[in-house]
This record gives structure tokens, sequence and C-alpha cells, in this order.
């Protein structure tokens, strides 16, 4: 974002990304779709859930990097579908040995596939072996400040709270939380999760949030290249206006035109 010349830019493990916009892949009609939205939204960070989706480990089959080459984006797998620290610390050593070497992971491990809610007690128990294995990890988490502190603290080098439940597209349900997170933040700060359109994303960045990630938003607009271009545009102006500073809020009008001078 070069003609925001204020703006410190967005940085993950050492890399600076131009697009505060993460996307995910699932959920796309086929390989071409997912390839057209992504492109639309101007991502640069494209999740991919490591147990869902073919990025090797099938030969044979279909492979989601035919299309999303490694070499244009960067490539965050992620636990989608783990249920305890073993599977998730399990899944993202796997990426690691399909992406050659690749460290920077998205750690969730999810409660109940009823709310898809983050198990807390296994997100910590995974977040520290994964650290301490060299994993670069960004984590999805619960929207509670002190659980965000404690990832930090322990090495994990974003925190991604939920918005909202995964897939519901409620938008921002937490607004209050949310801006305690970010007070205290000491990592870059993601929303992940509850997105449903353009103007979520907005309000999300309006806050502070360094970034925001979403699939379902995107996967299940009735026209999903539109909508990933929406949510380029979207993110783009939520950061302007949390740059530019937002009027403060009045209970009463208050006339843009002065009223000295007015003609009689």
């Amino acid at each position: 974002m070069s003609h925001l010349p204020s703006d410190k830019p967005f940085t993950l493990a050492g890399r600076t990304y131009q697009s505060r916009l993460l996307v995910g892949t699932g959920k796309y009609k086929d390989l071409e779709e997912t390839r057209l939205a992504i492109e639309a939204s101007g991502a640069e960070i494209v999740t991919v859930a490591v147990r869902r989706t073919n990025i090797g480990q099938n030969p044979g089959e279909p492979n989601l990097l035919d299309v999303i080459s490694p070499e244009r984006y960067t490539i965050l797998p992620n636990t989608a579908g783990c249920y305890d620290a073993v599977e998730a610390v399990r899944t993202c050593r796997l990426a690691r040995e399909l992406l050659d070497g690749h460290k920077l992971v998205k750690l969730e491990v999810l409660a109940d596939q009823k709310t898809l809610f983050p198990n807390v007690i296994e997100t910590l128990k995974a977040a520290e072996v994964l650290v301490k294995d060299g994993f670069d990890v960004m984590v999805y988490t619960s929207d509670d400040p002190i659980i965000a502190r404690e990832l930090a603290a322990m090495g994990c080098i974003a925190v991604m709270p939920l918005a909202g439940l995964i897939g519901t597209g409620l938008g921002i349900c937490n607004p209050y939380n949310l801006r305690i997170i970010l007070e205290e933040a000491t990592v870059p700060v993601l929303v992940d999760a509850g997105v449903g359109t353009a103007s979520d994303a907005t309000i999300a960045m309006e806050l502070g949030c360094e970034a925001v990630l979403m699939n379902s938003a995107i996967a299940h607009a009735q026209n999903p290249i539109l909508m990933g271009e929406a949510m380029k545009h979207a993110i783009i102006a939520g950061r302007m206006a949390y740059l530019a500073g937002r009027m403060p809020k009045k209970l009463y009008a208050s006339a843009s035109s002065p009223l000295d001078g007015l003609i009689k």
C-alpha cells in the first residue's frame, strides 16, 4: 500500500506483504473458480487445509498447487479438521514435509463440529510444541484477551481471534473483546472467521486489525470472483479509514457549515 506513506508494513515471519487479505481455498465449485476468485482478491497468502486438500500427499489426484502456485503465493498450511494437539502437530509436520521445509503454519484445534469453536486447552498444547519445533505459528483462537496474550508470549507470530463462528457470515460479533486484544497486542492480530460481506471486513480493519482471513464469505457468495474483488477493496478502505482516524460520535447534530456570517 505505497499510497499510504504513514502506514507500517504488514510483516509475517520476516516477509512483507502488500495485501492484508488472506484467503482460504475450500468450498469453491472447482479449482478454476478457486484460482479466479483468489486472483480477484489480490491476496498473497493462501491457506490450505492439509487434511482436506491434496497438496501432494495423494499422487495422481488433482493438486491444488497446480492452480495456486507456491511461486506466486505464500502457502499457509492449516490444521482444519484437527480436534486435539497431537493431530494438529502431526498435520503441521506433514505440511512441512510436503512443502520442502516450509515453517509458516496456521494452527487451529477445534472443540466440536457443531460450533467449530477453538479448543483453547489443546491449542495451547499444540502451540507450545510447534514453536519449540521451529514453526512460525499463526493461531486461531477465541476472543479471550488473556489467551491471546498467552499465545503471543509463547512465541506465536500472530494471533487470529474469531469475529464470529466459522462459516456463519454473522460479521463482527465481538468488537469490544477484539479492541482489548488489539490494545494489548505484541504480535499482529488478524480476524479469522465470521466475515460475511465486504462491510464486515472493513469494520475489522477499522478496529485496527493487521489483516483479515476469510474463506466462506468469498466461496459461498453467488459470484465468488466478484466478491473476491469486493473484499480486496473493503480491506484497503478499512485500513485507510483506520489510519485516517474517524470523527467522534456525537449525540446531537453538528452543522457542517458554520453559523457565523449567515446571510439575513
